[in-house]
């Protein structure tokens, strides 16, 4: 996924963002609202990290006008406030989930894979596509009972076609969906990765539609 980290803590920011990435995501850091709010209006992301206490303003207000202007990312709170008038503050405002400071990463990880799953509509994380098991909360994969093993940025493009069943994505979506502002992307990324997903998933996975990208396979 393609998650917005916003948070002005410099030592509990980078450790986040070594986590997402390490857990294969593509991530995005604002220390400042307005920062957050230019991210937001040049490129689409699928997870907003989000803490209250910002140099420039508070978090519920953003929140709150993000949903106002009909923005449904999912949004988890990350937060020292820990009071339950704080907590309700937040959820009301519209966030997925709240985690208070300190937090365990791995905890943090297993969140983000719920908040995913419950948006894409399906909470099971094993999901069984022709002959392969797909665990989604254990990042696994058995191909006819043996296991599979993608690199990270193999699993978050197959991640991706999992989250959208039918849709055919564009090129322009799925390099969007796996790197950040910050990455150099190579003219060809997206088709090499598809051709070793193909390679270790089987070709009738992932199919090309010509022109317009490609799409999950029908089960």
């Amino acid at each position: 996924m393609r998650i917005l980290l916003i948070e002005d803590d410099a030592i509990l920011g980078a450790a986040v963002f070594d986590q997402l990435k390490a857990d294969g995501h593509s991530a995005d850091w604002a220390m400042r609202l307005d920062k957050a709010r230019d991210a937001l209006a040049v490129g689409a992301f699928d997870l907003i990290l989000l803490d209250l206490m910002l140099p420039d303003g508070h978090g519920v207000p953003f929140l709150k006008s993000l949903r106002a202007g009909g923005n449904v990312t999912p949004v988890i709170i990350l937060t020292a406030l820990d009071q339950v008038s704080d907590r309700i503050a937040g959820l009301n405002a519209g966030a997925d989930d709240y985690m208070v400071k300190p937090f365990d990463l791995h905890e943090l990880s297993a969140r983000i894979g719920s908040v995913a799953r419950r948006y894409t509509g399906n909470p099971n994380p094993i999901i069984r596509h022709h002959d392969l098991e797909i665990d989604l909360a254990g990042r696994t994969i058995l191909r006819a009972g043996k296991p599979v093993e993608l690199t990270a940025r193999e699993w978050a493009l197959f991640e991706a076609f999992l989250h959208a069943p039918g849709r055919v994505l564009s090129r322009g979506q799925l390099e969007e969906h796996l790197y950040s502002f910050d990455d150099s992307i190579e003219s060809n990324s997206i088709e090499v990765h598809v051709s070793r997903l193909r390679k270790k998933l089987g070709r009738e996975v992932i199919l090309t539609e010509r022109g317009l990208g490609y799409r999950l396979g029908r089960a």
